[in-house]
């Protein structure tokens, strides 16, 4: 599977791929005792990885770094659409008295 670094830490070696299959995230973490075997992720990286069904999550293994830098802004840009998908809820009208009648400005009768 190939997929894009979206957030990753070096300290800790972690990780967050969005893949390619546009399905649920990947998530990374180097065993204790490779944990300096693997390669070091940033964000943008194109990746190749091993993808591992787990009971509630998907796990990356064996990632290797295709692209460095393939996609830097790719997070920044996901954030920035999740305004355009999820908008606020309206908030509910009020009933004002017993008019049951919603008004349709610009529509006349």
């Amino acid at each position: 599977m190939y997929g894009v670094v979206l957030w990753a830490d070096a300290s800790d070696t972690k990780a967050v791929i969005w893949c390619e299959d546009h399905g649920n995230l990947a998530y990374y973490t180097a065993a204790e005792e490779h944990i300096h075997e693997g390669p070091t992720l940033d964000a943008g990286d194109l990746i190749q990885f091993e993808l591992c069904e787990c009971a509630d999550f998907r796990r990356a293994d064996n990632p290797k770094r295709v692209g460095q830098g393939y996609a830097p802004e790719l997070a920044r840009n996901l954030r920035g659409r999740a305004s355009d998908v999820v908008s606020p809820r309206p908030e509910p009208r009020r009933a004002t008295g017993g008019d049951n009648v919603v008004p349709f400005p610009g529509v006349l009768i």
